[in-house]
Protein backbone atom coordinates (compact mmCIF):
# COMPACT_ATOMS: atom_id res chain seq x y z
CA UNK A 1 0.00 0.00 0.00
CA UNK A 2 2.27 2.59 -1.20
CA UNK A 3 -0.20 5.06 -1.90
CA UNK A 4 -1.71 4.76 1.53
CA UNK A 5 -3.92 7.76 2.44
CA UNK A 6 -3.05 9.63 -0.61
CA UNK A 7 -5.67 11.79 -2.55
CA UNK A 8 -4.38 11.54 -6.34
CA UNK A 9 -5.71 13.02 -9.62
CA UNK A 10 -5.09 11.84 -12.94
CA UNK A 11 -6.24 13.76 -16.10
CA UNK A 12 -6.84 11.57 -19.22
CA UNK A 13 -7.71 8.44 -16.82
CA UNK A 14 -11.05 6.86 -18.66
CA UNK A 15 -8.91 4.60 -20.90
CA UNK A 16 -5.21 3.53 -21.82
CA UNK A 17 -2.12 4.92 -19.88
CA UNK A 18 -4.50 7.25 -17.65
CA UNK A 19 -7.05 4.16 -16.56
CA UNK A 20 -4.09 2.09 -15.61
CA UNK A 21 -2.48 4.58 -13.42
CA UNK A 22 -5.85 5.15 -11.84
CA UNK A 23 -6.44 1.57 -10.92
CA UNK A 24 -2.94 0.87 -9.73
CA UNK A 25 -3.12 3.50 -7.12
CA UNK A 26 -6.36 2.77 -6.20
CA UNK A 27 -4.98 -0.70 -5.55
CA UNK A 28 -2.14 0.87 -3.96
CA UNK A 29 -4.49 2.56 -1.23
CA UNK A 30 -5.16 6.33 -2.76
CA UNK A 31 -8.21 7.76 -3.30
CA UNK A 32 -8.02 8.94 -6.90
CA UNK A 33 -10.04 11.73 -9.10
CA UNK A 34 -10.09 9.99 -12.60
CA UNK A 35 -10.46 12.85 -15.10
CA UNK A 36 -11.89 12.80 -18.04
CA UNK A 37 -14.77 14.22 -20.74
CA UNK A 38 -15.50 10.24 -21.77
CA UNK A 39 -16.66 8.22 -18.72
CA UNK A 40 -14.53 5.57 -17.23
CA UNK A 41 -14.50 1.73 -19.12
CA UNK A 42 -13.58 0.02 -16.04
CA UNK A 43 -15.49 -0.20 -12.21
CA UNK A 44 -12.67 0.18 -9.33
CA UNK A 45 -13.25 0.66 -5.99
CA UNK A 46 -11.95 4.18 -4.84
CA UNK A 47 -11.94 5.65 -8.70
CA UNK A 48 -14.00 8.40 -8.85
CA UNK A 49 -14.93 10.15 -12.42
CA UNK A 50 -14.99 13.51 -12.67
CA UNK A 51 -15.75 14.82 -16.36
CA UNK A 52 -13.68 17.78 -17.16
CA UNK A 53 -11.83 18.95 -20.24
CA UNK A 54 -8.24 20.45 -18.78
CA UNK A 55 -8.20 22.74 -22.28
CA UNK A 56 -10.86 24.77 -20.07
CA UNK A 57 -8.88 27.18 -17.85
CA UNK A 58 -12.41 28.03 -16.17
CA UNK A 59 -13.48 24.68 -15.43
CA UNK A 60 -10.03 23.30 -14.01
CA UNK A 61 -10.48 26.17 -11.73
CA UNK A 62 -13.79 24.66 -10.58
CA UNK A 63 -12.63 20.78 -9.96
CA UNK A 64 -9.65 22.77 -8.08
CA UNK A 65 -12.13 24.43 -5.80
CA UNK A 66 -14.14 20.94 -5.35
CA UNK A 67 -11.03 18.58 -4.65
CA UNK A 68 -9.95 20.82 -1.95
CA UNK A 69 -13.04 21.08 -0.12
CA UNK A 70 -13.68 17.52 -0.98
CA UNK A 71 -10.53 16.01 0.34
CA UNK A 72 -8.72 18.80 1.93
CA UNK A 73 -5.42 17.95 0.02
CA UNK A 74 -4.28 16.34 -3.05
CA UNK A 75 -1.23 14.61 -2.82
CA UNK A 76 -0.39 13.64 -6.15
CA UNK A 77 -1.15 14.64 -9.31
CA UNK A 78 -0.85 12.86 -13.06
CA UNK A 79 -1.17 15.14 -16.26
CA UNK A 80 -2.07 12.46 -18.52
CA UNK A 81 -4.71 14.22 -20.71
CA UNK A 82 -3.12 14.07 -24.29
CA UNK A 83 -4.18 13.88 -28.22
CA UNK A 84 -3.36 13.71 -31.55
CA UNK A 85 -3.38 15.46 -34.97
CA UNK A 86 -1.24 14.39 -37.20
CA UNK A 87 -0.15 15.73 -40.52
CA UNK A 88 3.13 16.45 -42.48
CA UNK A 89 3.27 20.11 -41.53
CA UNK A 90 2.64 21.74 -44.78
CA UNK A 91 -0.51 20.20 -44.35
CA UNK A 92 -1.25 21.17 -40.77
CA UNK A 93 -4.01 23.29 -40.29
CA UNK A 94 -4.48 25.85 -37.45
CA UNK A 95 -6.74 23.75 -36.15
CA UNK A 96 -4.42 20.54 -35.74
CA UNK A 97 -1.71 22.44 -34.37
CA UNK A 98 -4.24 25.14 -31.86
CA UNK A 99 -6.12 21.84 -30.34
CA UNK A 100 -2.83 19.69 -29.34
CA UNK A 101 -1.19 22.28 -28.10
CA UNK A 102 -4.15 23.11 -26.28
CA UNK A 103 -4.97 19.96 -24.63
CA UNK A 104 -1.30 18.62 -24.16
CA UNK A 105 0.45 21.50 -23.24
CA UNK A 106 -2.11 24.41 -21.41
CA UNK A 107 -3.84 21.42 -20.12
CA UNK A 108 -1.13 20.63 -18.31
CA UNK A 109 -0.61 24.44 -16.97
CA UNK A 110 -4.38 25.01 -16.38
CA UNK A 111 -4.19 22.43 -13.20
CA UNK A 112 -0.68 22.56 -12.27
CA UNK A 113 -0.71 26.24 -11.86
CA UNK A 114 -3.36 25.69 -8.88
CA UNK A 115 -2.35 22.55 -7.19
CA UNK A 116 1.18 23.38 -7.15
CA UNK A 117 1.16 26.31 -5.63
CA UNK A 118 -1.57 24.44 -2.79
CA UNK A 119 0.91 21.01 -2.18
CA UNK A 120 3.57 24.20 -1.58
CA UNK A 121 0.69 25.54 1.43
CA UNK A 122 0.12 21.53 2.09
CA UNK A 123 3.64 20.92 2.46
CA UNK A 124 4.84 18.51 -0.41
CA UNK A 125 3.29 16.56 -2.96
CA UNK A 126 4.28 14.99 -6.59
CA UNK A 127 3.50 16.20 -9.67
CA UNK A 128 3.74 13.37 -12.56
CA UNK A 129 3.71 14.87 -16.69
CA UNK A 130 3.34 12.63 -19.37
CA UNK A 131 5.81 13.74 -22.09
CA UNK A 132 6.74 10.96 -24.86
CA UNK A 133 9.49 9.92 -26.55
CA UNK A 134 8.80 12.07 -29.50
CA UNK A 135 9.02 14.96 -27.41
CA UNK A 136 12.53 14.26 -27.02
CA UNK A 137 13.69 13.12 -30.43
CA UNK A 138 11.07 14.25 -32.69
CA UNK A 139 8.45 12.45 -35.11
CA UNK A 140 7.81 13.05 -38.93
CA UNK A 141 4.56 14.18 -39.02
CA UNK A 142 3.68 15.07 -35.44
CA UNK A 143 5.13 18.61 -34.86
CA UNK A 144 2.52 19.68 -32.88
CA UNK A 145 2.44 16.70 -30.96
CA UNK A 146 6.16 16.57 -30.47
CA UNK A 147 6.62 20.21 -29.68
CA UNK A 148 4.00 19.99 -27.19
CA UNK A 149 5.47 17.12 -25.73
CA UNK A 150 8.91 18.83 -25.63
CA UNK A 151 7.16 21.69 -23.90
CA UNK A 152 5.64 19.71 -20.81
CA UNK A 153 9.54 18.42 -20.41
CA UNK A 154 10.49 22.03 -20.04
CA UNK A 155 7.52 23.02 -17.72
CA UNK A 156 8.60 19.96 -15.55
CA UNK A 157 12.13 20.98 -15.01
CA UNK A 158 10.65 24.83 -14.39
CA UNK A 159 8.08 23.43 -11.83
CA UNK A 160 10.57 21.14 -9.76
CA UNK A 161 12.49 24.52 -9.22
CA UNK A 162 9.37 26.43 -8.51
CA UNK A 163 7.33 24.57 -6.27
CA UNK A 164 10.80 23.54 -4.45
CA UNK A 165 12.30 26.98 -3.73
CA UNK A 166 10.99 27.35 -0.59
CA UNK A 167 12.22 24.21 1.03
CA UNK A 168 9.15 22.19 0.49
CA UNK A 169 9.52 19.07 -1.30
CA UNK A 170 7.19 19.32 -4.01
CA UNK A 171 8.40 17.29 -6.88
CA UNK A 172 8.12 17.39 -10.25
CA UNK A 173 8.82 14.67 -12.94
CA UNK A 174 7.55 13.55 -16.35
CA UNK A 175 7.69 9.99 -17.87
CA UNK A 176 8.34 9.99 -21.34
CA UNK A 177 6.79 6.74 -22.76
CA UNK A 178 8.40 5.31 -26.05
CA UNK A 179 5.61 3.34 -28.28
CA UNK A 180 2.70 1.70 -25.58
CA UNK A 181 -0.10 -0.10 -26.89
CA UNK A 182 -2.70 1.74 -26.02
CA UNK A 183 -5.61 2.32 -28.29
CA UNK A 184 -4.38 4.81 -29.97
CA UNK A 185 -2.04 2.37 -31.34
CA UNK A 186 -4.34 0.49 -32.85
CA UNK A 187 -4.92 2.49 -35.61
CA UNK A 188 -0.80 1.83 -36.72
CA UNK A 189 -0.68 -0.78 -39.39
CA UNK A 190 0.93 -4.01 -38.17
CA UNK A 191 3.73 -3.37 -40.38
CA UNK A 192 4.89 -0.14 -38.63
CA UNK A 193 4.29 -1.58 -34.96
CA UNK A 194 6.56 -4.22 -36.10
CA UNK A 195 9.24 -1.43 -37.32
CA UNK A 196 8.58 0.27 -33.96
CA UNK A 197 9.22 -2.71 -31.81
CA UNK A 198 12.36 -3.65 -33.92
CA UNK A 199 13.99 0.15 -32.53
CA UNK A 200 14.03 -0.93 -29.20
CA UNK A 201 16.82 -2.84 -27.16
CA UNK A 202 14.13 -5.30 -25.88
CA UNK A 203 12.52 -6.03 -29.33
CA UNK A 204 8.83 -5.34 -28.08
CA UNK A 205 6.53 -2.32 -27.56
CA UNK A 206 5.49 -1.10 -24.11
CA UNK A 207 2.06 -2.07 -22.10
CA UNK A 208 -0.19 0.43 -20.55
CA UNK A 209 0.77 -1.35 -16.96
CA UNK A 210 4.52 -0.74 -17.40
CA UNK A 211 4.11 2.78 -17.59
CA UNK A 212 1.71 3.01 -14.36
CA UNK A 213 4.05 1.38 -12.62
CA UNK A 214 6.76 4.04 -13.16
CA UNK A 215 4.27 6.56 -12.15
CA UNK A 216 3.63 4.59 -9.11
CA UNK A 217 7.28 4.59 -8.45
CA UNK A 218 7.45 8.73 -9.11
CA UNK A 219 4.50 8.99 -7.25
CA UNK A 220 5.21 6.72 -4.08
CA UNK A 221 8.03 7.91 -1.20
CA UNK A 222 10.01 5.75 -2.85
CA UNK A 223 11.30 8.33 -4.74
CA UNK A 224 11.37 11.01 -2.53
CA UNK A 225 14.80 12.49 -3.30
CA UNK A 226 13.88 12.24 -7.36
CA UNK A 227 12.59 15.60 -8.97
CA UNK A 228 13.63 17.66 -11.96
CA UNK A 229 13.72 14.15 -14.02
CA UNK A 230 12.50 13.00 -17.16
CA UNK A 231 11.90 9.18 -16.92
CA UNK A 232 12.02 7.54 -20.32
CA UNK A 233 10.28 4.16 -20.38
CA UNK A 234 10.74 2.94 -23.81
CA UNK A 235 12.60 -0.17 -24.03
CA UNK A 236 16.00 1.30 -24.89
CA UNK A 237 14.31 2.89 -28.34
CA UNK A 238 17.27 3.59 -30.63
CA UNK A 239 15.99 6.95 -33.45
Amino acid sequence: MRLENKVAVVTGAAKGLGGEMAKLFAKEGAKVIALDLGELTYECENVEYYKLNVADAEACKVFFDYAKEKYGKIDILVNNAGITRDAMTRKMTDEMWDLVISVNLKGVFNLTRYVGPFMEEMGGGSIINIASVVGEYGNIGQANYSASKAGVMGLTKTWAKEFARKGVPVRVNAIAPGYIMTDMMNTVPEDLLQKFASLTMLGRLGQPEEIAKAALFLASDDASYVTGHILSVNGGMRL
